[in-house]
Parts: structure tokens; sequence; C-alpha cells
């Protein structure tokens, strides 16, 4: 493949379920032994379910949410920050977090994913506290963006009226979010980006 700037490059693509450790182990192992020890984490994984926090809240579908969007993050996490100490890496781990991690909006079907999210906030900010006290110079950020025009969560809003609605809305890109990494990424050692929101023109919060 060809990247920025015209530069070969190789893409590798493993297959791991990031809601159990084994995979997510399995995929670091694979990793540092095919590519080498990681310098950049990109913690993009998530999951929305249809279900409610009332008389249909499914305890199996809340599970899966926190699973994925909180527990599987914090093992890449960890696994991530363990390379990157064992081998002096002054790298960088990217949580991509949502604007619902900040604040409520009022759409239905949000259930627990709004939780899962101010939970990455909140590691964000604990992570970030424990890299230094350990005196690791790997840098943290969580972005938050807006609404994006991708395929996530299309499973949680069925009613065809709220759709046309939500098709309205002002969204950003996915190339969008990415070059929002890109720019978080090409900051220099000295600069720390511990959040970052994004939203598209036009929008509210």
């Amino acid at each position: 493949m060809t990247i920025e700037g015209g530069k070969k490059g190789k893409l590798h693509a493993v297959k791991a379920d990031i809601s159990k450790e084994v995979d997510i182990l399995n995929a670091f192992k694979w990793t540092s032994d095919n590519v080498g020890p990681v310098h950049i984490l990109v913690n993009n994984a998530g999951v929305a379910q249809k279900t409610n926090l009332t008389t249909e809240g499914d305890t199996e579908k809340w599970r899966q949410i926190f699973e994925t969007n909180v527990m599987g993050l914090c093992i890449a996490t960890r696994e991530a920050v363990k390379i990157m100490q064992a081998k002096k890496i002054d790298g960088h781990i990217i949580h991509i977090n949502s604007i619902v991690g900040h604040r409520i909006l009022t759409l239905p079907g949000r259930n627990v994913y709004p939780a899962s999210k101010f939970a990455v906030t909140a590691l964000t900010e604990t992570l970030r506290h424990e890299l230094r006290h350990l005196g690791l110079k790997i840098k943290i950020t969580s972005l938050s963006p807006g609404r994006v025009a991708t395929e996530f969560g299309q499973n949680v809003v069925t009613d065809p009226k709220i759709l046309e609605e939500m098709k309205k809305l002002p969204r950003l890109t996915s190339e969008s979010v990415a070059n929002a990494v890109l720019y978080v990424l090409s900051t220099p050692p000295d600069v720390q980006i511990p959040e970052l929101m994004i939203q598209p023109m036009g929008e509210e919060f």
C-alpha cells in the first residue's frame, strides 16, 4: 500500500475479539513477534446495543458494551504500556471516546453506552496520572468525536422516522476523525493533548 507522501507501507490485519482477553494478548504477541514493539495504540473498538435501562434492560447486552468499550480498552492499554516501558519507547495511546462521554444527548437507545464512554474519559485522566507517577513519557489522549457518518450504532435506532431525522443532522466523516488522530500524533514530544473534542460544523451539544 502507498501512504501519505508516496511512501510505501504494509498493513497487517490480525483478527481479535476485543471483548476476550486471550484474543487481545495473542494480537499483541503476534504484533511483537512479526512487526516489532508497539509505539502507537489507537483504542478504536466500540459497540452499542439496542436495549434500555428499564423494563427491557438486557443484562447480557449491557455486559457486552462494558466488556468491549471499557475492559477491552483497559487490557489493550495495559499490554501496550508494558511493551513501551520494557523497550523504553516514548509512545502514544489514543482512546477514541465520544462526545457522550462528557454529556448526555437526548437521543433514544443510549442505555449504558454513555456510561461506558464516561468511563473512558475517567480512565484517560487516571492513566495520565499513573504514567506521570511512573516517570514514563508515554502520551495519552482521549479523542471525542460528535456524530460520525459510519454504520456504527445503526442497530440501536430502528424507527424509520428517527433515522430520517438523524440523517439530516450534520456529521463528521471517518476521514475527519483519522485526520484528528494524525494531528494528535504530529505534536512534538513536549506537547500533551489529554482531551480533544471534534464536532461537525453546525452541530450543537
